[in-house]
Order: C-alpha cells, then structure tokens, then sequence
C-alpha cells in the first residue's frame, strides 16, 4: 500500500489509512466512575471536606478529562495509570448544600459525557453523580445480612402468652389459637394466631448466627389486636402475647357478650402495667443477646396510622374502665387526644366514627400530625426511645412512610425531625422507609437513610426470572428473561440513590407483603383465596430461587432474607406469604446453598462496598462484575431451559491476559458445587458454558 499514490487505494485501504494515522476512538466499555471508595474519596464526605472524584478510561485513550460539578468545569489530571487503565482524579470543594456532578471526555474534537447512564453525546442531568455533604449511612448496614421475621410465625418460645380462641373481637369475628403450626394460613386470618414471640427469637438466634445474619428485622411487637400489628395500640410497650403476661386472668367472649368491653382478658393482658413492663425488658433481654452475638437488631414503626383498638381512639372500649388511662377520642369529645385524628364532624359524639382511615379502614385511623402538636412530639419521643438505653435498638423501618401526613411539605418535614430525633438518641441508627415509587425526594441526606428497594431490586429480578410481579397477580411473558429490560430497569431506579443508599438499601426477593419468591418460580398467577395454598408448592424451579439468591447476595445493597426463604417455604401474597417457619422440614440443601452463598458474601468486601458494571446480556443471561482494591468477582446467570456459551469481558474489571480466574460457586436446579475450576483470560475475556438455570460466581 505504501507504493500507492493516494487516488490509486481502495476506499477500504483508505478507510484502514484513516484508522491508523488519526486519534484511536473512544473504548466506551473501558469508561467507568461511580460513588464507591475507588472512585469518590471520601466516599461519603463531610460538610465543607474536599473530596476526590475519579474517572477511569482506557489506557492512553483520551486527550483531556473533566469534571463538571454545579456548572463549575474543572480539567482532572491522571493520577494513577496501569496495564489497562488510565484513572484521572480532581479534588472538588464541598460546602454544605447537595452537590451534582458529571463527566466530560476529550478525543481530538470529539467530546462526550460520563453520568451514572454511561457515554451520550450530550449531558443527561438526570442520572447525575450527587453527593450529600454530612449524610453518612451507618458502615454496619452496608452489604449487610439482613434477616426478616414475621414474629407470631417465626417460634412460639412461650405458650403461656399465647392468645386464646375468643379473647376478643376482631375485625368482626373472634380470635382463634392455632394448635397446628404447620397448618396453612386461611385467606382471611388476620384474628389466627400460631403463637411465635420474642422467646421463640431468643430460642433461635444460634440458627440466625449460624446461617450469617448480621440483622434482625422484626415486623410490628407493639401492643396490637392483628396477627400483623400495623394497628398499634400502644407505642410505648411491647405486646404481652409477644412477651410475658405477668398477671392473667379475666374472661374471654362468647356469642352472648360479642363486644370488646367485656374482653377482661385481653384487656388485663395488655393493659396492666406488669405485663407490658415486663414485655419491655424481654426486648432488652433479647437485644443484648444479639448484640452480644455481634449482630444488630431494627424495629418496625408505623406511624401514618394507628389501630382502632389504639389507648387514644379506644373505639373497642379497652381502655373505658381503666382509671390510668384517659377517655379516648371515639368516646367523647372532651378527650385529650381528639386532635390525633381528623375528625370530618365535630357533633357526633359519643361513638364518632367520622374520622380519616388510611385507606379508608375505620380500623386504621389515621395520625393527625398536623392537628397537634403534642401528638408530634410524642412519636418523635418514641423514635427515640427504642434506640436509647435500655433498649438500644439499631434503627427503624418505617411503615407507609410516604403517606404521612397530608401533605408532601409536612411529610418531609416530619421525616427530617424524625431523623434528628432518632440519630441525637444513636448516630448509627438506621431509618429505612418503605416506599413503592421515586424515593430520591426522602433521599437527599436530610430524612431517610435509605428504603426497601422495590423498584431497584424486588421488581426487575421477579420480572426477569420469573415474568410475575411481586404478589404473582400479573405475568409478562416479554419481560420473562429480558436481559435488555433488566438492566434498563436497574439503571434508571438506582439512579435515585445517594451511594450510602444504594449500599444500604434492603434487597429482598420476598417479604410479608407479597408472594414468596419460590411460588414465583411457577410463573403462576394466583393467590391462596382462589387457587389454594397447595398450588403454591406446585411446578417450582429450586434453580431459578438459586438464581435469585446469587444475585441477592451479589448486588449492591444489603441482602435481605424473609424467614424460611431458605428453608423452602412457598406462598402466594398476604395472608399466604405468612406460613409457619418449617421448623424440622426444612429443605435442607436450599439450607446449605444459602449458608455457602452468605459465607461468599461477607467474605469478599466487594461484595459488600465495591463498584457493579454490566458485562453482558442475551436471551435469559446476564452477567456482571463487583471489584474493589482487593477483589474482583464475575457473575453469570443462565434462566434458559438449556445450555448456553459465552464470553464474558473480565478485562472490563481489571483482569489481565496474564491472570486467571478461579470458580467460587456454581448453582443448578438440584445442587450447589464449590469445587473450583480455573478459566483462563483470552484476549480480555473468559469462555463460560452454564447449564440451565444456573449461576456461577468467579473471582479473579
């Protein structure tokens, strides 16, 4: 070619002569920046602390780099260089307000933008890089182990607090006890109950410490009627059927006095002060014990509404005869607490059943903040109280907590004074929301640590493994292995998160709320009221749980177990989703697989703290990497029914041709294996054949 004059080339030698005397164009796939301790230090910096950001692009790649934070545009020099990657770093100077930034990359003429969406042409503030100067999650909850437990389900560790057939009215019949523990819940169930509590917790905390929990979650221990306890009735004590009746007695209700007044039962049993003072110290009880097992442990809060049975409504006529306690607001209008709740009639008293209701449930009125000042300052004394001496609880999460209030302006307002109140009494503790939509408006530093991540977890794995949504009411066959869908979802949800967030964020596949994950793999629609319990059992896939688990225990956030996922329960959603714990029928090689998979967990940190980057995707596979300073792990994950080939990119974490990678775990549908196996790198990238429904993890 070098004989030729110009005019006498083919256009393709002129095309190859072009190539190679201009300016190498961009490697995309080389361009990589995130909030990790890699690329922001400090991940999580103080107000006015300097902080370094960096951007890592393909070794001698690029021209110039540059930051460019709140429309200031600052040129980042290399910092640190090797066999692949150049990294370029500036140092930013914070103030006090929310920071957003991105990047810009220079080849020649050509210039392009770096955000949490990856390269465009142009600036995309939307999946900008932001940091909160002062807000810092709490270091034990990033990564961490978390571990669900419905408690009257969980072990009955006390019989004696049991609650008893006919101890009261609830929701229009009478209350049952349960004998049979393995027995199925019935679709309406809420008055059944099978007697676990916080002895039976304390009974078992050797399996939790065992299986690797690093946190307990406890749904609602305040005094309540429901099996759930959404409809607190007292904020201040722990229920007795959860924690020791001291003083019992009373009688229970039959078909001739059908009405709670004369529930003298439950009402000595949960509202003599012995019962709940004594219910209080077995919490201390079993706090203690957990922290002494170096574990943490978080309450549940639900403050957007009460229960009807509530010391402050008493529209059940609990509290009527008790002298310690005031007339409540249903009983009369002289009550001290009629601006708790928003009454729509100011004239109908005695018996007004005019009140707000969340959902419009007269048996979940809802808190009238903005009414009263004295109810405002009450809950934010409550949020204080469990996670100060002698409690010492490890955070909260919060029940609704985007429908407090009646207004946006005074939720946020209640949820940043929440979190003065909790972080003043414990600087560590955790607030985590539930929410089910956007949660960056709560997430900006100044309310909520972080949330249940729905929309950046449950929801796009339930879609990709399985095609249902998360109660199994819907299936979607086009999002059924969807790889493209999959990532598409997961990018543009996390974008709402500050990192601390994102690290911090439970990452569940089932919970009390929705269907159990394993029914999921039947890709049935259904629930237990049409279909029946059985058909939850029926068609599972062990394979696609696995799959799911693997990708639990190997995104960012903090993976989140609801009790016996790993042994094996099944359910369609709520009331189904609330069996028994199979105490003595467990699965037991879903037992021994999520052991193994929560040993790999903790002991890779990048597991825990470390950068995600996608590295491939077809048809029913996707593949990612996590990576820090000290460990590099690839992801596959095959949901096809048959096996597939390919290769995955592990330069893209850093992994040279003169390095090999190593097998960590490899899931099917009936096993588990631990045996390792060497994949050599060629060319930047490792030959993987997984079997169907599989998932493998490898580290480098």
């Amino acid at each position: 070619m070098l004989h030729k004059t110009f005019r006498e080339l083919s256009l393709a030698q002129k095309l190859l002569l072009y190539i190679d005397n201009n300016k190498p164009i961009l490697d995309e796939r080389a361009v990589f920046s995130d909030g990790t301790k890699e690329y922001r230090i400090p991940c999580e910096p103080k107000a006015d602390e300097p902080v370094k950001v960096r951007l890592r692009t393909k070794k001698d790649n690029i021209d110039k780099a540059f930051v460019i934070c709140n429309g200031n545009r600052l040129e980042l020099l290399i910092d640190e260089t090797d066999e692949l990657f150049d990294y370029y770093a500036g140092e930013i100077n914070l103030e006090k307000e929310i920071i957003e930034y991105y990047f810009e990359i220079n080849i020649g003429s050509f210039r392009c933008y770096y955000n949490k969406r990856g390269i465009s042409r142009e600036p995309n503030t939307h999946f900008n890089y932001r940091i909160s100067p002062g807000f810092k999650t709490p270091d034990w909850a990033k990564g961490a182990i978390f571990y669900q437990i419905f408690v009257d389900r969980f072990y009955n560790g006390n019989e004696s607090n049991d609650v008893v057939d006919n101890e009261y009215l609830y929701v229009g019949n009478f209350t049952r006890k349960i004998n049979d523990w393995y027995k199925y819940p019935d679709a309406d169930s809420v008055r059944d109950f099978y007697g676990g509590d916080l002895k039976g917790i304390i009974d078992k905390l050797d399996y939790l410490s065992n299986l690797g929990i690093d946190v307990i979650y406890l749904n609602p221990i305040f005094v309540s009627p429901s099996n759930h306890k959404y409809d607190t009735q007292d904020y201040d004590f722990v229920d007795p059927h959860f924690g020791v009746i001291v003083n019992d007695g009373g009688e229970v209700l039959n078909d001739d006095n059908p009405c709670n007044e004369y529930a003298t039962k439950y009402i000595m049993r949960t509202t003599n002060k012995e019962n709940l003072e004594a219910s209080n110290q077995l919490l201390v009880e079993l706090i203690e014990q957990v922290h002494s097992r170096g574990m943490k442990i978080i309450l549940d809060g639900v403050f957007n509404h009460c229960g009807s049975f509530n010391k402050w409504l008493d529209r059940e006529n609990i509290y009527k005869n008790q002298t310690e306690y005031d007339i409540g607001a249903y009983e009369s209008k002289n009550s001290p607490y009629t601006r708790f709740f928003h009454f729509h009639c100011r004239c109908e008293w005695p018996n007004n059943t005019n009140y707000d209701g969340w959902w419009g449930y007269e048996t979940l009125p809802k808190l009238n903040f903005e009414g009263s000042a004295v109810l405002y300052n009450y809950i934010m004394n409550i949020a204080r109280k469990w996670v100060s001496p002698p409690f010492n609880a490890d955070g909260w999460r919060l029940d609704v907590a985007a429908d407090l209030g009646y207004s946006q302006e005074f939720n946020h307002m209640f949820w940043r004074d929440f979190r003065k109140s909790v972080k003043s009494a414990k600087d560590d503790a955790i607030i985590l929301a539930e929410h089910y939509d956007n949660s960056r408006d709560w997430l900006l530093g100044d309310q909520w640590d972080t949330i249940m991540n729905y929309d950046a977890f449950m929801e796009p794995v339930t879609w990709f493994l399985t095609g249902l949504e998360k109660h199994s009411d819907e299936y979607k066959g086009e999002l059924l292995n969807n790889h493209k869908a999959f990532f598409d979802i997961m990018t543009h949800n996390m974008q709402s998160f500050l990192t601390g967030s994102l690290l911090t964020a439970m990452n569940e596949l089932s919970n009390h709320d929705h269907s159990r994950f394993m029914t999921r793999t039947n890709h049935m629609v259904g629930r237990t009221n049409n279909l029946g319990p059985e058909k939850a059992n029926e068609n599972i896939n062990k394979g696609i749980m696995k799959e799911a688990v693997v990708i639990q225990m190997t995104w960012q956030g903090a993976p989140t177990i609801y009790y016996g996922d790993e042994a094996g329960l099944c359910g369609w959603t709520d009331p189904d989703n609330r069996r028994t714990f199979p105490w003595g029928k467990e699965d037991q090689e879903l037992l021994s697989f999520h052991k193994e998979i929560i040993s790999i967990h903790k002991r890779y940190q990048a597991l825990r703290t470390g950068s995600l980057k996608y590295l491939y995707g077809e048809w029913g596979v996707i593949s990612y990497g996590r990576w820090d300073d000290n460990d590099k792990l690839a992801i596959a994950v095959n949901n096809n029914d048959e096996e597939r080939s390919f290769h995955i990119p592990v330069w893209e974490l850093g992994i040279t041709d003169s390095q090999s990678m190593e097998r960590v775990i490899l899931t099917t549908r009936d096993s588990f294996n631990t045996d390792k196996e060497k994949y050599e790198v060629e060319r930047g990238k490792i030959r993987l054949t997984l079997p169907k429904y599989s998932a493998i993890i490898i580290s480098g």
